[in-house]
């Protein structure tokens, strides 16, 4: 009788072996990694389009998160991307986002856009629709039909989005907004807002001269959908904010943060009436002119808003370069109307409250109220994270998992509503404009715009509506 030695066969050593590769591979990550190892698997590869500038600030911001990998850098101007290369070695750099999209399509999973105006709607959307999620700078786009096409593609496309209006993940907002969920100020008639922008030169005729285009930048990238102008220092890098082919003047730089408590608080969406106001300090030693490619020194802006609850209509007013409202009869000799850099005021049937930038701080009026008073329960979730750690966290999640405090469906029609003051102030000053005589002699006369929202379309002077889709320059073209 033959006995047989127990022993592993070839079949039994590659069963016994796969059992064990198997039993690793499901060992926890910061087992294999050591502590805080994140594994490739587990992070987001974000690429840069703008690293310069508010672009390097952005990253630099993303980059807290130990899941982040910057991957890739794109910006027209290198030296002044020279930071973010330097930070992130690793990064492949391109100067034109359109090709650095294509190359590294499979390295990328998400995308920040921190570029001028101009050109946030094209790189966003480009971005969209390869299936990359993304964080844009404020304000969202250039235009409102942009707006909308933006607002719509986040749904479309179904990535994880976010405007870079850091208040809008602040605690003072939501703070405010259990103020005004509690009732402490009834039902708000009207909102005052103000900043101290512009704080670039702005009011100004369009820059003329002949200058050599720096060596580190490509003046046509640069210029993206925007009609071709020959390079001036007048609008790169700092104050291309107060051309209308590039920014969006006080309003876009400011109003995504100073108005975003408004649309937080409000059972508002889309205005139905503009009416805009130009001072006479705007122009030069007292003579009217008129700037076409600029924006003015100063402007101000009343928006009409129909509340959703049908319960009337709410007034927004909007004031900048050194305008500023009335002070209320509350506010005592002393106190600050606001922080330096602007505020807003909520006028209710049963109270005022101010809350300064970003939405913080906000307190009754008068202020003694707020050592009178129980302050609400805190209802609304916070954001221990931050604006930019909260959109990288939900685009991990995945879009449908998680939330972001300013996502693209929001902001969208947030962002249209600050365009249409753009859009007026445009309109302003068209030969056909037909002002009117302004009650106060230190303004130059008024323009009132009817505002089709389900239609995009001025009703009562055919003219604006230019202003709401520009024409793109040849070898550009709006994803949609």
């Amino acid at each position: 009788m033959t006995v047989r030695k127990k022993g592993l066969s070839r079949r039994n050593f590659v069963k016994n072996t796969s059992l064990v590769a198997g039993s690793a591979l499901i060992l926890p990550r910061h087992v294999l990694g050591g502590k805080g190892f994140v594994a490739p698997s587990d992070r987001l590869n974000i690429a840069g389009i703008g690293a310069g500038g508010k672009g390097k600030d952005d990253l630099k911001n993303f980059s807290q998160s130990p899941k982040v990998n910057i991957v890739a850098l794109c910006d027209v101007d290198e030296k002044r991307a020279g930071e973010s290369i330097a930070r992130f070695p690793k990064a492949k750099f391109y100067k034109d986002f359109r090709e650095m999209l294509e190359k590294e399509r499979k390295n990328i999973d998400a995308v920040s856009v921190s570029t001028p105006d101009n050109v946030h709607a094209i790189a966003s959307l480009t971005a969209m629709q390869m299936g990359k999620h993304v964080y844009c700078q404020k304000p969202l786009c250039h235009d409102i039909y942009e707006a909308r096409m933006m607002a719509e593609a986040s749904k479309k496309y179904k990535v994880v989005t976010q405007m870079g209006n850091q208040g809008g993940s602040s605690d003072g907002v939501r703070q405010a907004k259990e103020m005004y969920d509690a009732g402490m100020l009834g039902q708000v008639h009207t909102v005052q807002v103000w900043t101290n922008r512009p704080i670039w030169p702005q009011g100004m005729p369009t820059p003329t001269g002949k200058f050599e285009v720096p060596k580190e930048l490509d003046w046509n990238l640069w210029l993206g959908p925007a009609k071709h102008v020959d390079y001036n220092p007048a609008y790169h890098p700092w104050s291309w904010r107060g051309w209308n082919a590039f920014g969006t003047g006080a309003l876009g730089d400011m109003a995504c943060h100073m108005m975003d408590p408004v649309f937080r608080l409000l059972p508002i969406d889309f205005p139905t009436e503009v009416e805009c106001s130009i001072p006479t300090s705007w122009l030069p030693n007292g003579e009217e002119a008129k700037y076409p490619d600029g924006y003015p020194a100063a402007s101000m802006i009343h928006l009409k808003y129909p509340r959703k609850d049908g319960r009337g209509d709410i007034k927004v007013s909007w004031y900048d370069g050194g305008l500023l409202p009335q002070l209320p009869d509350e506010l005592l000799p002393g106190e600050s109307f606001g922080a330096d850099d602007g505020g807003a005021l909520f006028i209710g049937t049963k109270g005022k409250m101010i809350v300064d930038c970003y939405g913080e701080n906000p307190r009754l009026l008068p202020t003694k109220l707020m050592a009178q008073t129980t302050m609400p329960a805190k209802t609304l979730p916070r954001v221990p994270e931050g604006h930019y750690l909260q959109w990288v966290n939900a685009c991990m999640a995945g879009y449908g998992n998680a939330t972001t405090s300013s996502p693209f469906e929001y902001a969208g029609p947030f962002t249209e509503s600050i365009l249409i003051g753009n859009l007026a102030i445009r309109s302003w000053n068209l030969p056909n404009s037909k002002k009117v005589k302004d009650d106060d002699p230190d303004f130059l006369g008024r323009i009132k715009l009817l505002w089709d929202a389900k239609n995009m379309r001025i009703t009562n002077f055919e003219e604006a509506n230019q202003f709401v889709k520009r024409e793109y320059r040849e070898g550009w073209k709006l994803p949609v």
